[in-house]
């Protein structure tokens, strides 16, 4: 019974061919968070600090490169929201000198102090 079984599901494999595997893996597979293998050449200096913060958090210097590179990815995202807010209220302010504050605080965030 059980190789008969196997039997059909195998021939069934063979005709269906490739439209198995889309029909089987399109859906039923989630996608992976298999990492991407990248090299990032670090100095001296900042490869020292990650390895002590790694060791710090009992942790891996790889890990603590992906929780800096999340924080920073985070933070330009923050960055990003907080400009157009700001750009928004400039745009529909009415009182010249708040205008005049916001286009110094805009100038200040796209060219730094």
């Amino acid at each position: 019974m059980k190789s008969r079984n196997f039997r059909e599901r195998k021939l069934r494999m063979r005709i269906c061919g490739a439209t198995w595997c889309v029909l089987v893996y399109s859906e039923a597979m989630g996608a992976t968070n298999k990492g991407l293998r990248q090299s990032v050449s670090l100095p001296a200096r900042l490869a020292k600090r990650v390895k002590s913060l790694a060791k710090a958090q009992r942790t891996s210097a790889s890990r603590v490169m992906v929780d800096l590179i999340e924080s920073g990815i985070e933070a330009k995202e923050q960055e990003k929201q907080r400009f157009f807010a700001v750009a928004t209220r400039l745009t529909h302010s009415k009182d010249p000198a708040e205008r005049e504050r916001l286009k110094r605080e805009l100038a200040r965030m796209t060219f730094g102090e």
